[in-house]
């Protein structure tokens, strides 16, 4: 085994952070801002276009995976609870909250609903999140999770009446890619790591980007957002059973290719990977101001020398949110400590004893 494969499956026992994930995590949100920051670039650049397709086939799905690779020791224990309220709920309704007084403000709409029920924007991942955790035990104990998620993935996007609380379309064609995530061990992220595996990925990733720009001018980038059924794209419901598994297996190749290729050493952006989360809640702020005051009006911006500047300011922004500043200022409503609101976690039967026991036996010993 070589030494990124051996760091690899230290994280894995958790005895001590590894730098890889904190890469991917980095990473990963690089490719979510610059995905919305090109957005308004694709109507008038193929190439443009072509990448953006290329992200958005896989990005998510890649965060998805890592967040169920993550949520593996899920198992409902009262420490794990309350993490998953701290670090999930409580940031879900205080920026749901925020972006909509955002909205009022910036398009003058005071009368704009707040909703728990319908996230707004990016905020439809922490309700994702939620629920897949707290379905983490169930998927744990089926033998074929991946198949079954797969399925009800595939079943929802042929449903258009499946629902759009707490976007419920979205989080369920996303589902496989958390359970996968779930399933996977250190072992498979030290397969991807290989060299054979990385230089494999090339050639898959070039096509990716050959076909994406191919198909620019007319295919529609909804197909990856899973809003909503296939029937919103156009085509018969029955459509959905081919069309989620290729998009399902299309997402996990290029993850699969993108994974390979994240260096395993400690960078100067490795630290940044531990505060991707408040990068992801706070970067929509910025992302909507530029459409509520038309920043991209400028013909400039949708020239190449444009557009390179836009995927600058892009990763450099996304770059400075991550940031340890950043992080100390939001801390308290993104990862609030919230130790009020909780008892203690009561000892186990018995536990009370076990150190006066141990410390009579160590004085009886001398």
């Amino acid at each position: 085994m070589d030494r990124q494969a051996a760091q690899t499956t230290t994280h894995g026992t958790g005895k001590k952070r590894e730098s890889y994930f904190d890469n991917v995590k980095f990473l990963t949100i690089v490719l979510v801002a610059c995905g919305h920051a090109w957005e308004p670039l694709t109507y008038g650049s193929r190439a443009v276009t072509a990448l953006y397709l290329t992200v958005y086939a896989f990005h998510m799905p890649a965060f998805a995976l890592v967040s169920g690779y993550f949520s593996r020791s899920f198992d409902m224990a009262p420490g794990r609870l309350k993490r998953l309220v701290t670090g999930v709920v409580v940031p879900y309704v205080v920026f749901e909250v925020a972006y909509t007084l955002f909205y009022r403000w910036a398009q003058d709409d005071p009368g704009y609903p707040i909703s728990l029920l319908d996230p707004w924007y990016l905020m439809w991942f922490l309700a994702a999140l939620f629920i897949w955790r707290l379905s983490t035990p169930l998927w744990l104990q089926l033998r074929h999770p991946v198949w079954v998620a797969l399925g009800v993935g595939t079943a929802v996007s042929m449903w258009p009446g499946a629902g759009g609380d707490l976007a419920l379309q979205r989080v369920l064609q996303f589902l496989p890619f958390f359970v996968v995530g779930l399933v996977m061990r250190p072992e498979h992220f030290s397969f991807l790591r290989t060299w054979g595996t990385r230089l494999a990925a090339l050639p898959v990733l070039l096509a990716a980007v050959v076909a994406a720009y191919w198909v620019a001018p007319w295919f529609d980038a909804g197909w990856f957002y899973h809003r909503g059924s296939v029937v919103g794209r156009g085509v018969p419901a029955w459509a959905g059973l081919w069309a989620t598994p290729a998009l399902f297996v299309l997402a996990l190749v290029l993850t699969a290719c993108f994974l390979s290729w994240v260096p395993g050493r400690r960078l100067w952006f490795t630290a940044l990977g531990t505060g991707t989360i408040y990068a992801y809640l706070l970067h929509g702020f910025v992302i909507k101001s530029s459409r509520f005051w038309e920043w991209y009006a400028h013909p400039w911006l949708h020239t190449p020398a444009g557009e390179l500047a836009v995927t600058a300011v892009a990763v450099g922004g996304i770059t400075l949110l991550c940031t340890p500043p950043v992080r100390t200022v939001f801390r308290y409503v993104v990862e609030p400590r919230m130790d009020w609101a909780f008892r203690r976690p009561r000892p186990a039967p018995g536990q009370e004893e076990r150190p006066a026991a141990r410390e009579k036996v160590t004085s009886g010993g001398g």
